[in-house]
């Protein structure tokens, strides 16, 4: 059993000595400047991140489509979440709560590449005829809603598609947190002439914090490394663009569209290490996430309520 256990580290160090050995050529080439450098076209002087015929690579643009897209879907998926699991937790009625419960779980279990149909068939076609328009006549003084792209896919839907599917991961742990907070907690809010809601947002919503911020990182982990159903909507442009509605890439994208075609021990190599500072990004956030669960339940399970 110790050795079954043990196993699990074997195969994380394995797969880290494996990203680490073939990405060598790539560091030795670029170095740290291969995830901030962007030099310039001399023929169309445009900052030149990505050219594998050329032999040119920089990882800065799918980094930045990475970052965007996590952040946006967190901004987009933490108040609808937190919101299901106050809920679910303590205004449900009893007969409909596991029912809820297990539908919203049931969206973690649908596998991304059907988030991705969804997204080329029916939310894309959504944006693009509705959302992106309103966006671009409301907000586009902002300059984050500039670029009215006529085929609907970009930051903008990787992020709505990433948002509904952290939606249930973040959902289902703050819910754990929340049913963590004892019962006494609520009690004595409420023998002090508290509202329902000065109840949840004093008694339990402070209570659970750490927990909450904890479950929000463990769906920003989810988002990072999400592959298909962004690679599908994102667009797949090696470019950085300000507007949330122009098409780019990310981390995860690039690998799965190039590796399998790559042109070059470089470009292999390239690959890899973007996909070496992805291993390591996600698990650095989710054992960070994981810790400030716990911090919250002590490793105790949810009560029934």
């Amino acid at each position: 059993m110790v050795l079954c256990a043990f196993s699990i580290f074997g195969i994380v160090v394995l797969i880290a000595l494996e990203l680490i050995k073939s990405s060598k050529l790539a560091w030795a080439q670029f170095g740290w400047q291969f995830f901030f450098r962007a030099d310039i076209d001399p023929a169309t002087h445009r900052p030149w991140y990505w050219d594998p015929v050329n032999g040119h690579f920089s990882a800065l643009p799918f980094v930045y489509g990475t970052l965007v897209t996590s952040l946006v879907a967190l901004i987009l998926a933490v108040p609808l979440a937190i919101g299901v699991a106050i809920f679910l937790t303590e205004m449900c009625p009893r007969a409909l709560r596991s029912g809820l419960a297990f539908l919203t779980e049931l969206l973690a279990a649908i596998p991304s590449v059907i988030y991705g149909l969804w997204a080329v068939f029916i939310l894309v076609p959504i944006l693009r005829q509705h959302v992106n328009p309103w966006l671009f006549r409301s907000l586009g003084w902002t300059g984050l809603f500039t670029d009215d792209n006529p085929t609907g896919l970009g930051y903008f839907a990787s992020a709505v598609i990433l948002a509904i599917m952290i939606l249930p991961i973040i959902s289902s742990l703050t819910r754990e947190v929340m049913v963590a907070v004892p019962h006494s907690q609520r009690e004595a809010v409420l023998a002090l002439g508290a509202t329902r809601w000065e109840m949840i947002r004093m008694g339990v919503l402070r209570n659970a914090r750490i927990g909450i911020v904890g479950a929000v990182i463990l769906g920003l982990g989810r988002a990072l490394g999400e592959t298909m159903a962004v690679t599908m909507v994102v667009g797949n442009t090696p470019e950085i663009h300000k507007s949330l509605l122009a098409n780019g890439t990310s981390m995860a994208a690039v690998i799965a569209n190039e590796y399998a075609e790559a042109v070059s021990d470089l470009h292999r190599s390239a690959l890899t290490e973007i996909g070496l500072a992805l291993f390591i990004v996600t698990i650095i956030v989710n054992a960070l996430a994981r810790i400030l669960v716990w911090a919250v339940t002590r490793g105790a399970p949810a009560r029934v309520q």
